[in-house]
């Protein structure tokens, strides 16, 4: 039978030949690469277009399976960095599992760093549709850390492969590949509205599923006060959502109930300021709803955890089911955007065979399945709404291929946890070719001190935060310190979401942000090590001490510096500024421990 993808499950995670030679052999940047075919069914070169020597092609002379490893020697290697990697950042053996990546489940990105978080490894694959077999790791035998990627190549096809220069930093080898991506056929950004950019108040770790027209347009008009732009109408709007699973999903009309006249409803917050958003997960079907008993057929994949099928969408059919559902949502209530939810369970369909009765359009692969699916709405809403649309995507299907189809991608859920929120956006946004990267919503013990409430906005503070909390039934001090917060964000924004970030180390966590965007400079201290003062001419710098120690340590290099320091603790309340001759060397500065300070040079 005919199947889409690779079966995982055939192949084993170890075998004796994994490291020996095979049909070709080339070097780049030097990693050694060796493909391992059938003889004569390929052809590899440099790319001849590519001057630098960054990348390469191989080429299929008939159709055949291809399995290409990369390795280089192991030296200081600390870990290894993944689109998926979560928290699995160290170093695995070369018998971990082969694992799939497709244009819904990560990318064919990795990058090997040492322990001073200069890269020795780092790739990207141009296969970012189609899905294909990755694994990784240290060889005990050779002291070697190897990559392999295996999958089908057909007569006449190319399959490309992208090196950074060995050195840079993670973050700057990232920026290499994610600029690399957005040239490849297909891969252009879907542009971004300016309101995708702003904050967002969702109604999801605030109201659940028990949302309505009346308390959702409550919180909008505080919401727009404090500086949100956008809101996003979660889970629970649409008929027979309730019960905190997915058994009533299928149908997308609104719940008379709690919706009576949603599109009146969505102008009307509108018209407070706010662009309105909302969630909708097209693959999902329950059992409960109308159109179970039509789709049901091409549902065959049940998933316990979420009490409902999923839709096959490498039938046509399906396909266009879920684009005109999602179009007349848009259309019919008057939005300015989906949260498409749920996606990645489409990879349950990618080694499965194909049905006999498949019909006319069917695509054995889940990935070009997806691809076709997304092509779609985004031009159906297009032609609805201009490039005044979003499209929100969620990890683990938010690698680069994805910012053509969808422009805010955000973190997996980790409700409360900002450490979490912290490593998952700044994941996604060292590799996006292109949209807005937003936060998991913040939520927090509205009982906590304000330091809780800013705890979480710093692990979301180099991206879009999403605000999700009954904004009516704040503390005072609670809505102050979070007006302090976005107001920051938006004077930080073009250094935050716009700039170039340095973190430091994935497997550290990110300990110290630097981001910065032409004068602006913007530094996030998660730890007490010491922040290096830019050594040029800077106009605005900005120093959050995400800490929980009450100081930051300045390090000065070069000719000493007279500098005002403006503080604030964790409510925005402002402190003494301070004066202060920074001579060459260590400094510590008294920051309250959750705040920050903006530093200016003094004259005079």
């Amino acid at each position: 039978m005919q199947t889409g993808s690779i079966d995982l499950a055939a192949l084993p995670t170890f075998t004796p030949d994994q490291w020996e030679g095979g049909t070709h052999e080339l070097l780049l940047h030097g990693a050694r690469i060796t493909v391992q075919a059938a003889p004569g069914t390929v052809d590899t070169a440099h790319e001849a277009d590519d001057t630098a020597w960054n990348s390469a092609g191989i080429t299929a002379t008939a159709d055949t399976q291809v399995t290409v490893r990369l390795d280089v020697p192991l030296g200081d290697a600390a870990g290894f960095w993944h689109p998926n990697a979560g928290w699995e950042r160290t170093l695995p053996a070369d018998w971990s599992p082969w694992r799939p990546v497709s244009l819904v489940d990560s990318a064919p990105v990795g990058c090997l760093y040492d322990t001073a978080g200069r890269t020795m490894l780092a790739f990207a694959a141009d296969r970012t549709v189609r899905q294909t077999a990755v694994r990784f790791g240290v060889s005990e035998e050779h002291k070697r850390f190897g990559v392999w990627l295996r999958f089908p190549l057909a007569a006449g096809e190319t399959f490309r492969l992208r090196l950074a220069a060995p050195g840079a930093t993670l973050a700057a080898a990232l920026r290499d590949l994610r600029e690399w991506f957005a040239t490849l056929p297909g891969g252009t950004p879907l542009p971004t509205p300016d309101f995708g950019r702003t904050p967002v108040y969702s109604t999801w770790y605030a109201f659940a599923q028990d949302v309505t027209a009346a308390g959702v347009e409550r919180e909008a008009l505080l919401a727009a006060e404090l500086g949100c732009g956008q809101l996003f109408l979660d889970d629970g709007w649409q008929l027979h959502g309730d019960g905190r699973g997915y058994a009533g999903c299928g149908d997308w009309t609104a719940d008379p109930v709690k919706f009576p006249d949603l599109r009146a409803h969505v102008e009307t917050v509108r018209a407070a300021g706010l662009r309105y958003t909302a969630w909708i997960a097209p693959l999902l079907l329950g059992e409960r709803a109308e159109a179970h008993r039509t789709w049901a057929r091409f549902a065959p994949h049940y998933v316990h955890r979420l009490d409902c099928r999923i839709l096959d969408p490498r039938h046509a059919e399906v396909r266009e089911h879920v684009v005109r559902v999602c179009r007349d949502a848009v259309a019919d209530y008057g939005l300015d955007g989906l949260k498409i939810d749920f996606l990645d369970e489409a990879v349950a369909y990618g080694a499965a065979p194909a049905p006999e009765d498949a019909g006319p359009g069917f695509v054995a692969d889940v990935g070009e399945a997806m691809a076709l699916l997304l092509g779609r709405l985004r031009e159906e809403l297009r032609e609805l709404r201009g490039d005044e649309f979003v499209i929100e995507l969620r990890q683990r299907y938010t690698g680069p291929a994805m910012t053509a189809y969808g422009n805010l991608l955000r973190a997996i859920d980790c409700p409360a946890d900002a450490v979490a929120n912290r490593v998952r956006t700044l994941d996604i946004a060292m590799l996006a070719p292109g949209g807005a990267v937003h936060s998991d919503m913040l939520m927090w013990d509205p009982q906590g001190a304000p330091e809780v409430l800013a705890r979480q906005v710093h692990g979301a503070l180099h991206s879009v935060p999403q605000i999700s909390a009954r904004l009516t039934e704040l503390p005072a001090p609670h809505r102050e310190a979070l007006a302090f917060w976005l107001a920051t964000w938006r004077r930080l924004a073009p250094a935050l979401t716009g700039g170039h970030y340095e973190p430091g180390r994935p497997d550290e966590l990110y300990p110290q942000v630097t981001a910065r965007h032409g004068d602006q400079w913007v530094v996030t201290a998660y730890d007490e090590r010491p922040v290096t003062l830019p050594t040029g001419p800077w106009q605005d710098l900005t120093l959050v001490n995400a800490s929980t120690t009450g100081r930051l340590l300045l390090e000065v290099e070069g000719p000493a510096r007279r500098v005002r320091i403006a503080p604030y603790d964790a409510a925005g309340r402002p402190g003494p500024e301070l004066l202060l001759d920074l001579a060459e060397g260590l400094h510590s500065v008294a920051v309250p421990a959750g705040g920050l300070c903006d530093v200016s040079e003094a004259t005079g």
